[in-house]
C-alpha cells in the first residue's frame, strides 16, 4: 500500500467535495457520486462534516470550519412547525444545500422534512457544539465563542437539550432515525450514542458559556450544568456497563422490585439476555449497552457509542480499556476485512421484521444492521490512542487502506465481515475518506490528539 497516494486520493476527494457559497467554502457535500443512491447526497450534512472538519482543523485550515460553524448557527430555528406549536431556535438542520435562484445564491436548510420517514435530527447541534470546541482549541481564536451570537446560540441549543419532559432520567429521550442510525433499528429511547454525544456536549457547554451579558439571563448555570453531567455519567456507568460481573448479576436478577431497596431499579428479566451473550465476554473485557430502559436492554454492540464514550471520558479509564479489549478478543466480529462494523450482531428474521418493518436496505449485515462503515475509522482511532492501543489502531487503518481507495471510497460494506461493497452504497463518500484522513493524522502527529485528549475520564476536569 503506498501510502503517500492513499493520502493524496482522500485529499483529492475532499477538495473535490468542497460547498461554496458566494465564493467561500461553507462545507462539504456528503459524496462526490455523480448518480448517488439519494438526491441530497449533493448536500452538506452536518455530522457529515464532522470529520472533514477535524481534518481541516488539523492541517491549519479553519476558514471553512468557522463558515461552516456561523452557517449552520444562522440556519438553526428555521424548521417547519405543526399549527399551535413555538419554534425551538435551538433545533438544527440535518443538512443544507446551496441553490441559485433569481440569479443570487440561496442556502436551503433541511430539518428532516426531506429525509426518509421526516426525521427530526437529534443530533446536529450536538456536533455543532463538539466541533466549536475543536475549533477554538485548534486555533486559539475565542473571539467566535466569545460573540454574543454563538453566546445567544449554545443557550438555545441549552434550552432545548435541557428541557423537562415525562422522563424520570438524565439522559436523552429520542425517536429511531434520529442520528447517524437514520432509519428504523429498534433504537428508539435512549440510545448510547446520543447519551454520549450529550455528555459530550454538556461538558463543553459548560466551558464555552459566559456569565454575563443578556443572554446569560434565565440560562442554565454553570452549577445546573455540572448536576446533570454528574447524574448522566453516574446513570450511564451503572446502568450501561456490562461486564462478566454485571452479566451474572442481570442472570440472578429477581424481577417486580418495588421501593427504595430495590436492586433490579428498571425490572429487567433474565430471560432478556440473548443466547449470543453466553461467553462472547471474558474477564478483562466489557462494553455501553446500545439501549437501556424500563424492562428493557439492547445488548447490541453499537461501535460509534461505546467509542465516543472513550473520547469524552463518559466512559472511565477502566471501562475504556474494557471496550478496546473486546475489540482485541472479537476482531473478525467487531473490525472484519473493513474497519468498523456499526452494530453488533445483526437482527434477523421475525426480530428483523419486528424491528426494522422489513426494511430492505437494513437487512442482515448490510447499512445499520451490521454493516461496516470506513468513517468509524476516526473514532476508533481517537479511542485507541487515548487508552494507549496503538496497535489496534495500526491494524485498523492498514486494513482499511488496502481497499478503501481501490473500491472507489464507498460509504459501506455488507457481509459479517464487511468483504462485499455495500449493496446500495455511494461511492466517493467524502467521510470515508475523511474518516481516514483524521485517523492519519492523529496516528502521525501527537499534538493533533489535543483535540481529544482534554476530555477527562473523571469529568471533572477543564475542557479548555
Amino acid at each position: 500500500m503506498d501510502q503517500n497516494a492513499l493520502i493524496n486520493g482522500a485529499e483529492a476527494l475532499l477538495d473535490h467535495s468542497i460547498l461554496r457559497y458566494r465564493g467561500e467554502p461553507v462545507g462539504t457535500a456528503a459524496a462526490c457520486d455523480a448518480n448517488p443512491e439519494a438526491a441530497n447526497y449533493h448536500e452538506c450534512f452536518v455530522r457529515d462534516f464532522v470529520p472533514s472538519a477535524l481534518y481541516y482543523l488539523l492541517k491549519g485550515e479553519p476558514a471553512i470550519v468557522r463558515n461552516f460553524l456561523v452557517t449552520v448557527m444562522e440556519l438553526r430555528g428555521q424548521q417547519p412547525v405543526l399549527a399551535g406549536h413555538p419554534r425551538s431556535m435551538g433545533l438544527m438542520p440535518a443538512s443544507f444545500r446551496v441553490v441559485e435562484e433569481g440569479g443570487d445564491e440561496q442556502i436551503i436548510a433541511d430539518f428532516g422534512e426531506r429525509a426518509i420517514g421526516r426525521v427530526i435530527p437529534v443530533d446536529s447541534a450536538m456536533w455543532w457544539v463538539f466541533l466549536l470546541r475543536a475549533y477554538t482549541i485548534a486555533t486559539g481564536d475565542c473571539t467566535l465563542v466569545h460573540s454574543a451570537e454563538v453566546q445567544r446560540c449554545l443557550r438555545q441549543v441549552l434550552d432545548l437539550y435541557l428541557r423537562e419532559t415525562f422522563e424520570s432520567t438524565p439522559t436523552l429521550l429520542v425517536p429511531d432515525g434520529a442520528f447517524m442510525i437514520d432509519r428504523r433499528m429498534g433504537v428508539y429511547g435512549h440510545p448510547i450514542e446520543i447519551q454520549a454525544l450529550y455528555y459530550g456536549m454538556l461538558l463543553t457547554a459548560r466551558e464555552l458559556l459566559r456569565d454575563s451579558g443578556p443572554e446569560a439571563r434565565n440560562a442554565p448555570t454553570e452549577e445546573a450544568l455540572t448536576v446533570r453531567i454528574r447524574a448522566l455519567r453516574g446513570y450511564v456507568r451503572r446502568h450501561y456497563w456490562v461486564d462478566r460481573e454485571r452479566l451474572n448479576e442481570i442472570h440472578r436478577f429477581r424481577g417486580e422490585e418495588a421501593g427504595p431497596e430495590a436492586v433490579n431499579i428498571l425490572n429487567v428479566y433474565p430471560e432478556s439476555i440473548p443466547e449470543w451473550m453466553d461467553g462472547w465476554l471474558n474477564d478483562r473485557s466489557g462494553y455501553l449497552v446500545g439501549n437501556q430502559g424500563p424492562g428493557r436492554v439492547d445488548f447490541r454492540f453499537f461501535a460509534q457509542g461505546n467509542l465516543l464514550a472513550i473520547i469524552f471520558g463518559l466512559a472511565t479509564r477502566e471501562e475504556s480499556h474494557g471496550i478496546m479489549n473486546l475489540y482485541a478478543q472479537h476482531w473478525d466480529d467487531l473490525v472484519g476485512e473493513i474497519p468498523l462494523k456499526i452494530c453488533y450482531p445483526a437482527v434477523t428474521g421475525d426480530e428483523w421484521s419486528f424491528l426494522t418493518g422489513s426494511d430492505p436496505k437494513n437487512s442482515a449485515w448490510s447499512y445499520h444492521n451490521g454493516g461496516n462503515w470506513p468513517v468509524l475509522i476516526w473514532p476508533f482511532v481517537a479511542a485507541a490512542v487515548r487508552t494507549g492501543r496503538l496497535n489496534l489502531a495500526e491494524q485498523a487503518v492498514e486494513l482499511l487502506g488496502r481497499r478503501i481507495e481501490r473500491d472507489g471510497w464507498p460509504e459501506y460494506y455488507d457481509g459479517r465481515r464487511g468483504s462485499l461493497i455495500g449493496r446500495r452504497a455511494n461511492f466517493h463518500q467524502t467521510w470515508s475518506a475523511t474518516g481516514l484522513l483524521v485517523a492519519h493524522e492523529l496516528m502521525e502527529n501527537q499534538s493533533s490528539r489535543e483535540l481529544f485528549d482534554r476530555f477527562s475520564f473523571s469529568g471533572e476536569g477543564p475542557v479548555l
